[in-house]
């Protein structure tokens, strides 16, 4: 009997559970860990604020979404001993593996910046409770200096702060207060866009919808109501929703296996852990030149099931990932855009996942909004259980249009 221990149960740690489930013999088991019951569709955090979702759609129990035949064991993990093939919890517990796969993706962390975890006004959307808290804070908001700033790369979800600067510039023309409030997006980046040509080409909603773009901006605390960088540049707020510093678990450092940030360096085509044999990688907790986004944990997931399998019957992977992700952004007032790329190919526009009929790519469209909300109900139905799609796992240049000169 083979023992397959997965840490972590969100998106990518159910997903790879399922998968495994339906490939691996029942004489095999399979457990996975995590600290509590609570499974997040985390694409709902950025619109809890706004009263399109409420909690009870974008929470579920974990034990309800994994299979069954799987095993769920509640515990934070301590550290990993890849020599010895055990997983220590805080708890005293020891649990022994054949096969790990490390699933404990990205967090933000507000304590790594000072002043961002203990001063009045800020608040973030990359958790369930400060979702919440920001949607209070926007319905008592009145008007003044609001500041949406990233601290630093990489982040899960690259394009949720802009996707937030969007749908605040439409929430608060519709509550009639967008003339008495000053938006700033801020960003360590040279552009508003991950994608040096969707700054280029997208640049425009920004100017716009008169959002003030604020780049090369590196956060070195917030005091006082003002972001201060390091090379004392200051912005003033009074509504701060700032993306903390990302990073992966605290047990990847203490176990040796992550980098500055606690990612998992990882082996960007077949998903092994570099340098171990029996630790393969998924999710947001790996160091892939890629999003941490859903989409990446979806499209990597047939590769990963495949070469599992492979290693397990003495063969060597054989299948690749090519990065393939896809994001869509909500720009408010019921359209969103969409952008479709991997480690090689940079967005382009065009439609997706089909010539002439699929969603537009690099264009507003209300159809794309249409398909973020349905997202969610392909995520719980599909996308976990790990149901075959009929979309290509692979990034497909089908519907694509190539700029003049290649």
């Amino acid at each position: 009997m083979m023992e397959v221990l997965i840490l972590g149960a969100g998106t990518a740690g159910t997903m790879a559970a399922a998968g495994l489930r339906k490939r691996l013999p029942a004489g095999n088991r399979i457990t996975v860990v995590d600290t509590d019951d609570r499974h997040i569709y985390q694409p709902g955090l950025l619109l809890l604020p706004f009263g399109v979702y409420d909690t009870g759609q974008i929470v579920k129990s974990r034990r309800g979404v994994l299979p069954r035949g799987v095993d769920l064991v509640m515990g934070a993990v301590e550290v990993v001993d890849p020599d010895g093939r055990t997983v220590s919890l805080a708890d005293g517990r020891v649990l022994r593996y054949d096969q790990l796969v490390i699933a404990t993706g990205t967090s933000p962390r507000p304590d790594q910046t000072p002043g961002m975890a203990d001063t009045p006004g800020v608040h973030e959307f990359y958790t369930l409770e400060g979702s919440q808290a920001l949607r209070e804070a926007l319905a008592g908001f009145s008007g003044g200096k609001l500041v949406v700033g990233i601290t630093e790369m990489p982040i899960k979800c690259p394009v949720a702060p802009l996707e937030f600067a969007f749908l605040v510039d439409a929430h608060l023309r519709k509550r009639g207060i967008r003339d008495r409030t000053q938006i700033t997006y801020v960003t360590p980046l040279d552009g508003a866009f991950t994608k040096a040509v969707c700054s280029r080409e997208l640049g425009h909603l920004l100017t716009e919808r008169d959002i003030v773009l604020e780049t090369d901006f590196m956060l070195e605390h917030i005091e006082d109501g003002k972001l201060v960088s390091y090379d004392e540049r200051e912005i003033d707020f009074d509504l701060l929703v700032t993306v903390p510093i990302n990073m992966g678990a605290d047990y990847i450092a203490k176990s040796g296996l992550g980098d500055e940030l606690n990612y998992v360096p990882t082996d960007k085509h077949t998903l092994r852990a570099e340098g171990h044999d029996d630790v393969w990688v998924v999710g947001d907790a790996g160091n892939l030149p890629t999003s941490k986004a859903g989409s990446v944990a979806h499209f990597s997931m047939e590769v990963f099931l495949a070469n599992f399998m492979d290693v397990v019957a003495g063969r060597a992977p054989t299948a690749s990932f090519d990065g393939h992700s896809n994001c869509f952004i909500e720009s408010g007032d019921g359209k969103a855009l969409l952008i479709d790329f991997n480690y090689d190919v940079e967005p382009l526009p065009g439609t997706y996942p089909l010539p002439k009929v699929g969603l537009p790519l690099l264009r507003e469209s209300r159809f794309n909004h249409l398909g973020k909300l349905a997202f969610r109900y392909m995520y719980w139905y599909a996308l976990l259980p790990e149901r075959k799609l009929p979309i290509p796992s692979a990034m497909s240049m089908r519907g694509k249009k190539q700029p003049a000169g290649h």
